[in-house]
């Protein structure tokens, strides 16, 4: 379904868009110049499975692995769309049904998922392994804590950085690391903020810059992860608290964080500068979102793609770091949030799921 609301204007454009949605392409005059908008999204198959709040992780293969979600129950299933050939088989389901998990791409090429809610939210503190050579999942350890809506960071040295998330009525501040040359867990100190549906983002410096979060209200704080340290120290404050947003590392290094909630829907965005440890504020997106997801382009661009204000949103729209400014772009062809969006090694898109209408969706789609 595509979103009906009235479009904003356009800031890059010097006459309007008509009939945005009735033609692949879309012409603008001014004075005898004319402008072309190609349809930049196409539908693909769609997965075996409707599912929301799961994960897609890039093989060393191409190929992408989905796991887990939720669709009306949480789902133990997983399987693999091809690039090359565009249509999806299935793998080995998980040991175990979960939704709102993380899941991790090791060095050795193994995918690590971690946690989630089981279904009848429990956070659960098992985690597993797939093998893309077999096809199978193994048991990988307990971790320390069970947890839902966490983070899940590959440190340089192969590591895996765990933080915070949710159990019970319990926001968490532990954190803990997994190592793949022993498949077990061992804890690190806590950050100073419990967090749930925050971001962890690595920096050019090898640390892990963690953002905002819910622990009961919006955070707006932020925290620096040293691996060689193994501590954490403050690092200056968001100028917006929000949950449910996203970060982006740039080419510049800066970290681009967009949208989210607090209160409501944002449509606001900041950059991380690592060089100062201080946020500023950058051009505000088209539209207000939270749950969207956000996706580095080969060019250096950032393609921000659906979420939720009130409803779910089908519109895309991209950030230039090199002026700082949105364009919208072309619609999806579904209106979906907790969703994903993979940058695949043919530099397409790949948008899979997400949720509509109280529906768990099946479809796909390419951007390119």
């Amino acid at each position: 379904m595509k979103d009906r609301t009235s479009y904003p204007k356009y800031k890059n454009l010097n006459t309007p868009l008509e009939d945005l949605e009735s033609s692949a392409m879309h012409i603008l005059s001014r004075a005898n110049t004319f402008k072309c908008f190609y349809l930049e999204w196409t539908n693909i198959d769609s997965m075996d499975d409707g599912r929301n709040s799961h994960t897609a992780s890039i093989l060393t293969d191409g190929k992408v692995l989905i796991t887990g979600g939720l669709n009306r129950g949480a789902l133990s299933s997983a399987e693999l769309y091809d690039p090359l050939t565009g249509t999806w088989a299935t793998t080995s389901s998980m040991n175990y049904t979960r939704h709102m998990h993380t899941a991790s791409i090791l060095t050795n090429g193994k995918v690590l998922v971690t946690g989630g809610n089981d279904g009848e939210n429990n956070a659960l503190n098992s985690t597993e392994l797939y093998n893309p050579s077999t096809g199978t999942w193994t048991a990988a350890g307990d971790m320390n804590n069970g947890r839902i809506d966490h983070t899940a960071s590959i440190l340089e040295n192969g590591k895996v950085l765990v933080t915070g998330g949710k159990n019970g009525n319990d926001y968490l501040n532990s954190a803990e690391l997994y190592d793949p040359s022993t498949e077990t867990w061992t804890t690190t100190s806590s950050m100073d903020n419990a967090r749930v549906q925050h971001t962890a983002t690595i920096l050019t410096n090898r640390k892990v810059l963690v953002t905002g979060g819910n622990n009961i209200y919006a955070l707006s704080s932020a925290e620096l992860y040293d691996p060689s340290t193994g501590t954490w120290t403050n690092t200056g404050s968001m100028n917006d608290a929000r949950y449910s947003h996203t970060a982006s590392i740039l080419k510049n290094g800066k970290v681009l964080v967009t949208g989210g909630l607090n209160r409501g829907a944002l449509s606001s965005a900041e950059l991380y500068d690592p060089l100062t440890g201080t946020w500023t504020t950058t051009d505000s997106m088209n539209y207000t979102r939270w749950s969207s997801k956000a996706s580095v382009l080969t060019n250096g661009k950032v393609l921000i793609t659906g979420g939720h204000n009130n409803r779910a949103l089908s519109s895309a729209e991209l950030y230039d770091p090199s002026t700082q400014t949105w364009t919208i772009i072309n619609s999806m062809n579904d209106a979906r949030y907790f969703h994903t969006a993979s940058v695949l090694k043919n530099k397409k898109v790949l948008v899979t799921g997400g949720r509509n209408l109280g529906t768990a969706l099946n479809t796909a789609e390419l951007y390119s």
